[in-house]
């Protein structure tokens, strides 16, 4: 198939393909990096990426760039470099503007030099820890703390993936790229003012979610936890766990088994049942029922929201709670309990448990999912997670820990700062400090520098192999390497210069702050319904139309790109830090334009100016 072929202008078939693409990001069905690469492939039938350079997105210095940029942040996090910072931030006491200063000061900061998505990561545990310590709503300070983190990585050039686009896209025009500090400028005084206008004003714009600081009370456990008794004739006497699993066709939790004054936790559990045995286990009216009828399960003790079962299972469960009122009550202690957040490169995303086999192949048990600031009241088996679920989990420490890490959890609760070895910390340090001079003094590219970096950081043991991998986002990375050709495509098909063309005309009576203006709107909206580096890839053209079309400089008209690309402030789905929130914070979607808007109107009245200072016409 070509162009000619089917009849329509290059920059016709680019417009189709571009508006499917939007079209498919917004509506979420398929993940981003999918309908980039469907995107690619399709403009490569078309003609309009040439078959030759379709995938050569995957070695672009700016992909290479990204994804060193994200090893070396893991690095960071597994020196303790983040993690003394941390332990700093819980000292700052109870008063919310000073916890909301020190929390989104310190996130501003450590998204300059890191990744943003990962400095939100680590200090997201921290930011609960403060809410629950002091009994402060977790909403105040998770959304401020996600628009900290897009605010800092503004800051530098390997802050956030937009300003290393930009600055490649600056190098193919004019042979040299914007270098580490060139974002600094504008950068710094943008988030500043994002800083003090959240601090002092925008956490007043947030939803105050009550009881979302607790696990029991966001869960509500304590009405969920029943004793159930193995009696001679239970079916269940003589299964195992796994056996009484099998039997039920249903993933109900059995947190622990009580043998006589013997207790042992449901995930250390081997052997098989017994007359006598009491399990602990969190199960609500239908799966009462079931463990009734399948197993032979009888109840010792009823949560009170089970009022649909008939007459004569009322009268009988009245007798058990009666004998159970002699009972101590459920002890959770030592059940190794922990809330996880699903991350947005998370390997659980839309599969269910049994897919997963959380039980088999990662030692866990699956608790209770909370949405939305609510817990799912669903079977466990037919939920399929989604970005920004709140899990409740049981397993043991280790199993906790490295399954988490493997699933791509952000674990909430219980997470415990490790410092990390001095040595490993002076290293890593020093590694990114020798990277930073090769770039600055133009010793080595910024990709060459980052790659060796990360590199090093590999070689000499900051970071387990492992891990380096892992570090790096798969979904992102094939985004960026499928939307450049898209993006070129854009350009050498004639269609950025017709939308340069169109923003000419409207601006032909008007001062080119206008133009800038609408063109830092139009890519902060692209951003929020997109991934903020696809919206720069797409909008870097159309500037560099824009500006030669006004004949004054490149560099204010991609500063605007690249400022607006990275504010993402409107919507959850707009970047990685939003949504990563949206679960432990207890938002909804209509949540974010409520600080997002004027958040995003005082950057744009503060950032154009600030950009025509450092990079005039």
């Amino acid at each position: 198939m070509t162009i000619e072929s089917i009849g329509l202008a290059p920059s016709t078939l680019v417009f189709i393909v571009l508006g499917l693409t939007l079209a498919a990001f917004m509506w979420g069905r398929f993940r981003y990096d999918l309908v980039a690469l469907a995107a690619l492939l399709g403009s490569v039938m078309l003609g309009l990426v040439p078959t030759d350079d379709a995938f050569k997105g995957f070695g672009h210095p700016a992909v290479i760039t990204v994804a060193a940029v994200l090893v070396i942040s893991r690095g960071f996090e597994r020196s303790g470099v983040v993690d003394i910072i941390a332990n700093q931030v819980l000292k700052v006491g109870e008063r919310l503007l000073l916890q909301l200063l020190v929390l989104v000061g310190t996130v501003v900061v450590l998204s300059g030099v890191m990744n943003n998505v990962g400095a939100l990561a680590l200090l997201l545990p921290v930011a609960m820890r403060l809410a629950r310590e002091h009994n402060t709503s977790p909403s105040l300070l998770l959304m401020p703390l996600a628009f900290g983190s897009l605010l800092g990585g503004l800051t530098t050039l390997i802050g956030t993936p937009p300003n290393i686009i930009i600055s490649t896209y600056r190098g193919n025009i004019t042979g040299e790229n914007f270098g580490m500090f060139s974002f600094t400028p504008v950068g710094v005084v943008v988030a500043l003012v994002g800083l003090l206008f959240i601090v002092l004003v925008g956490w007043r714009l947030t939803p105050k979610r009550s009881g979302q600081a607790s696990t029991d009370e966001m869960f509500d456990t304590a009405n969920y936890l029943v004793e159930l008794k193995v009696s001679e004739e239970s079916k269940a006497n003589g299964l195992t766990l796994q056996q009484l699993h099998d039997e039920l066709e249903e993933t109900i939790p059995v947190l622990a088994v009580v043998r006589k004054d013997t207790r042992q936790t449901g995930y250390s559990f081997h052997g098989v049942l017994q007359q006598g045995d009491i399990l602990l286990l969190e199960a609500g009216p239908d799966e009462l029922k079931l463990l009734e009828d399948k197993v032979g399960l009888s109840a010792i003790a009823e949560p009170e929201e089970d009022d649909d079962i008939n007459t004569d299972e009322a009268e009988s469960e009245s007798r058990a709670s009666q004998q159970a009122a002699e009972r101590q009550p459920v002890d959770t202690e030592g059940l190794q309990l922990i809330e996880a957040v699903v991350r947005n490169d998370s390997m659980m995303i839309n599969r269910s448990v049994r897919q997963l086999r959380l039980n088999q192949q990662f030692g866990l048990h699956l608790v209770a999912v909370a949405r939305d600031g609510g817990r799912l009241k669903q079977r466990l088996r037919d939920i399929r997670f989604q970005t920004g679920d709140v899990l409740l989990l049981q397993g043991s420490e280790n199993e906790i820990a490295d399954g988490l890490a493997t699933l791509g959890c952000l674990p909430l609760a219980n997470r415990e700062l490790h410092l990390g070895q001095p040595r490993k910390l002076a290293m890593s340090l020093g590694i990114f400090a020798l990277a930073i001079l090769a770039m600055l003094f133009d010793l080595l590219p910024a990709a060459v520098a980052m790659s060796t970096a990360a590199l090093i950081s590999l070689l000499i043991g900051v970071l387990p192999l492992r891990e380096g991998y892992q570090a790096i986002d798969g979904p992102v990375i094939v985004l960026l390497a499928a939307m450049l050709p898209v993006g070129e495509a854009l350009e050498t098909s004639g269609g950025a210069e017709i939308i340069a063309d169109a923003l000419l005309r409207f601006g032909v009576e008007w001062p080119i702050i206008v133009s800038l203006a609408g063109l830092f709107i139009l890519s902060m909206l692209l951003s929020n319904v997109v991934n903020n580096a696809a919206a720069a890839l797409l909008m870097a053209p159309i500037a560099a139309s824009l500006a030669s079309g006004f004949d004054v400089s490149l560099d204010p008209f991609l500063m605007v790109v690249a400022v607006s690309a990275s504010c993402a402030f409107l919507t959850p789905i707009g970047h990685q830090s939003n949504t990563l929130v949206l679960g432990p914070g207890g938002y909804q979607f209509g949540d974010y334009w409520k600080l997002g808007l004027p958040l995003s109107l005082v950057v744009m009245i503060v950032a154009i100016p600030a950009i025509l200072w450092a990079w005039p016409l």
